[in-house]
């Protein structure tokens, strides 16, 4: 006679060997998505300084370089005129594990009346 036992040996190690990569790709992406917002705020916050360095009357290239002081050196930044309006674009790479290698970024608007 066979015990219950002795049939369910090495139950846990499978079950455990199955649900591993499942809660590794949960954890990378986790991961990815605080990643994923935090370059999307440092980003609106570079936009946000940019603007606001033009608005105040100083050179795209000062305030590109305002922008890349808050947001990394990394951040991108375009400039647009319209009238007396401004609008700053600050796109900023998003690194997060193996998902580095895909093109996630985020990207943050800012837009401001120019002071005459």
């Amino acid at each position: 006679m066979t015990s219950k036992r002795g049939t369910e040996r090495g139950a846990v190690t499978a079950e455990f060997a199955v649900a591993l990569p499942v809660v590794v790709l949960l954890l990378v992406a986790i991961l990815t998505l605080g990643a994923a917002s935090s370059a999307q705020m440092r980003a609106l916050d570079a936009a946000r300084s940019g603007a606001r360095a033009l608005a105040i009357g100083q050179t795209e290239a000062e305030a590109a370089s305002a922008a890349q002081q808050v947001g990394g050196m990394d951040v991108s930044v375009t400039i647009e005129r319209d009238g007396s309006w401004i609008t700053v674009v600050a796109t900023k790479p998003v690194v997060g594990g193996w998902l580095a290698r895909l093109p996630l970024r985020a990207t943050g608007t800012a837009t401001a009346w120019l002071e005459p």
